[in-house]
């Protein structure tokens, strides 16, 4: 490129708009996607750079990436149509350089008629010259799910648990202000308690304690048993002799 300029003019380092691919990376951008963005105008010709410009550069990579990410590689390559796209590629290199007109060439192939074995071939060998790594880039994108929609997933079900989790937390505090240890600890130290009491009125009840019974007294709790009755008979037998 012959001149990198911004709004206010040409970009320089005195001016303290220097750009580098550091600073591009530090904010999130790759490195490809820049060089895209020059690939686009000729460099015999000034470029105006934007952060908007590269947005909508990183948006036209991530599609192409995506188109041929979804070619299916099976089948052979059709030597012939692959030659004549690999040409037609060629001419605009051979016109000054024209990378603008290379990368057109680019789409070219995607909408030619061939199998998609032949697209691939032929992609790879235009981009031996762009260098945007479009082959290797759209093996990575056609994975089951890329690594950065994964993260997201995994952060979102974080999320969700840390939010489930909150309420739990907070009843960790008793209204006395006493932690959910301490609740836990005393709530067993009560559960020891009952167990004892009601081992305790185990052992008293009916089943275990020895009452004696009166069949002969209708009931009357105040009648005297029998024993005790023939005890006093035998008493009053030996006072009289």
């Amino acid at each position: 490129v012959l001149h990198l300029n911004d709004a206010r003019g040409k970009m320089s380092k005195s001016k303290g708009d220097f750009l580098t691919v550091s600073l591009l990376e530090s904010k999130g951008y790759d490195p490809l996607v820049y060089r895209m963005f020059c690939l686009q105008s000729h460099y015999r010709k000034p470029l105006t750079f934007s952060y908007e410009s590269l947005d909508n550069t990183a948006t036209a990579y991530e599609k192409l990436v995506k188109r041929i990410a979804a070619l299916n590689g099976e089948g052979e390559v059709e030597k012939t149509k692959a030659e004549e796209l690999i040409a037609s590629f060629r001419e605009a290199m051979d016109n000054d350089l024209n990378t603008s007109l290379g990368l057109t060439c680019i789409y070219d192939v995607l909408k030619a008629d061939c199998n998609d074995t032949t697209k691939l071939y032929a992609i790879g060998e235009l981009d031996k010259v762009l260098s945007l790594n479009l082959i290797e880039a759209a093996k990575e994108a056609d994975k089951p799910q890329a690594d950065g929609e994964l993260v997201k997933e995994i952060e979102e079900k974080i999320m969700a648990n840390i939010d489930n989790l909150a309420p739990i937390q907070a009843k960790g505090k008793t209204a006395k202000g006493k932690s959910k240890k301490q609740a836990i600890e005393e709530a067993e130290a009560e559960a020891d308690s009952e167990s004892v009491s009601e081992e305790y009125a185990d052992d008293m009840s009916p089943e275990t304690v020895d009452i004696p019974s009166d069949d002969t007294d209708g009931g009357n709790d105040n009648a005297p048993s029998t024993a005790a009755t023939e005890n006093l008979d035998d008493l009053m037998l030996d006072i009289k002799v």
